[in-house]
């Protein structure tokens, strides 16, 4: 039976074996709205001034190869996700997605590693929003010390509890005022990047770059790399940089045309963003070269935030821009990043995986009311924990994210292979995107888990914080995901129905 003839249950129950909808705002997002809200959660500015450093550290003038390269399973996991979102629009997920096609058991994990690894970055994305907004105070009134009070632990906790409550209020109140909310935002952070590409660019062409370094073809050849240690490393990395795309799958239920529109979305998604990586990427190599001295990429010192360092002498005096360009990308991917996470809890509440309280929605304003709210305080507790205890703690667990990522891409992808095995070989489109390209990247993305989970075990991967001999990253990964099986236990003692696979039934696509 095809599950598109088991998806007419009407709003708020749930039908036997089947799909139902969950009283969301339908038709609320169209095709564009929903690539601002993709490329909002992914948060390019934010993403580019965090990564480029540590990424250039490992492999040099190849970055460009290796955004390539993390942009490849990317492309095979979204095409996968589409093929899935076409035959099944639920705002599930991961989560809906993998009961139906493994069970109840690996459908609740693959609902948990969305959660962990949204609710840990919305944390980190608040604490960034706040670095930039004492910074951003420090340039406008031109007062260094300003910029100081983000390291006022206090004064930093309230600010960033602040930051994620805003954001929440947002979300809450639905997606067509947080598509309005994206397009200012992130139009704005999209300008700043190209007007520094440009002024790159243009340094280059008048002699005035600080290290101008011809753009040559070997930067885009990944066999070049100088060892698979760095390769990887690099891949990591850029995994990383593109996480946020599924953000268009979840809000299905709320987009037009909700079989064809989020799964587009996904794929334009990607390739907006693999187009801003390689035009910022190409630009920073060309005006600083990759010199570990002064304002080359290379630089260890300026890996924490390299458009901080570059910004002025690319911009002039308009490098306020740029602080303002990642404030706002930090703000605006903390309001988008909320809508995952809240859907995915929104629909384990509904299909009874968690307290029915999860799947509540708000009369007025059509959205997951209980499930936002419970997103932001879990966001909320996680920073106010981990940062009073150890900054390297909470930073770790953010190094930890790679780890969750491959972990729910890797099933869903796989989840898509065995859902529609039946079709597989019934022709070049089904073979290729409902076969070939999610099991190319599902396999890739999980052998980057075991990589990734291997190389934390060492006490130096992260911080260098380590305890009984095993690296911080890897405790803190695996603690996160072991968490997700004690509580999936937890909920099949007071949840069986679900586990009994009495609400979603597993099942697979049987016809074209």
């Amino acid at each position: 039976m095809s599950i598109k003839h088991a998806t007419s249950g009407t709003a708020g129950t749930v039908q036997q074996h089947g799909l139902s909808e969950k009283g969301l705002k339908a038709g609320s997002v169209g095709l564009i709205g929903a690539v601002v809200i993709g490329v909002s959660c992914i948060a390019p500015a934010y993403t580019l001034t965090a990564a480029l450093g540590p990424t250039v550290s490992e492999v040099g003038v190849h970055l460009p190869a290796i955004f390539l390269v993390g942009f490849i399973p990317m492309l095979l996991v979204a095409l996968g996700y589409r093929e899935l979102n076409n035959a099944m629009p639920d705002a599930g997920t991961s989560f809906t997605w993998a009961s139906r096609a493994f069970g109840p058991w690996i459908g609740w994990m693959g609902g948990w590693g969305l959660i962990a690894a949204t609710i840990i970055v919305l944390s980190n994305l608040a604490a960034v929003a706040v670095d930039f907004f004492y910074l951003m105070l420090a340039q406008i009134f031109n007062n260094p010390e300003l910029g100081d009070l983000t390291k006022v632990l206090p004064l930093n906790i309230a600010t960033t509890l602040v930051f994620i409550a805003l954001a929440c209020w947002i979300s809450y109140r639905g997606m067509e005022t947080t598509k309005t909310v994206q397009y200012v935002l992130v139009g704005f952070q999209l300008l700043v990047l190209g007007w520094f590409a440009i002024a790159a660019f243009s340094h280059v062409a008048n002699g005035t770059a600080f290290d101008a370094t011809a753009i040559s073809p070997d930067w885009f050849n990944p066999f070049a790399v100088e060892s698979f240690s760095a390769f990887a490393a690099g891949v990591s990395l850029s995994i990383f940089i593109y996480w946020g795309w599924d953000v268009t799958l979840t809000m299905n239920e709320e987009t037009r045309n909700p079989e064809k529109t989020p799964g587009r979305a996904a794929t334009v998604t990607v390739l907006v963003i693999v187009i801003i990586y390689m035009t910022v990427a190409l630009a920073t190599l060309a005006f600083a070269g990759v010199g570990e001295e002064g304002l080359g990429a290379g630089n260890p010192e300026n890996q924490g935030s390299i458009f901080a360092v570059l910004a002025g002498p690319v911009m002039g005096p308009f490098a306020i821009l740029m602080s303002l360009a990642i404030l706002s990308s930090s703000a605006a991917s903390l309001q988008s990043t909320f809508v995952s996470p809240a859907r995915t809890l929104l629909s384990m509440g509904h299909y009874r995986a968690l307290p029915a309280k999860f799947g509540t929605i708000s009369p007025s304003y059509k959205s997951p009311s209980f499930a936002t709210i419970a997103s932001a305080a879990a966001a909320a507790g996680f920073y106010v924990i981990t940062r009073t205890l150890s900054e390297n703690a909470l930073w770790d667990t953010i190094t930890a994210l790679g780890m969750m990522i491959c972990f729910y891409y890797g099933i869903t992808a796989l989840a898509c292979v065995w859902f529609f095995r039946a079709q597989a070989f019934r022709g070049a489109h089904s073979f290729f995107f409902k076969f070939l390209a999610p099991l190319l990247g599902g396999v890739i993305l999980l052998v980057m888990f075991v990589k990734t989970a291997y190389d934390s075990m060492d006490p130096e991967y992260g911080s260098g914080s380590s305890i009984g001999g095993l690296g911080l990253v890897f405790i803190l990964g695996m603690g996160v995901i072991l968490l997700g099986v004690v509580l999936m236990l937890v909920m099949a003692k007071l949840r069986p129905e679900f586990f009994r696979g009495q609400v979603l039934s597993r099942g697979r696509q049987l016809e074209n």
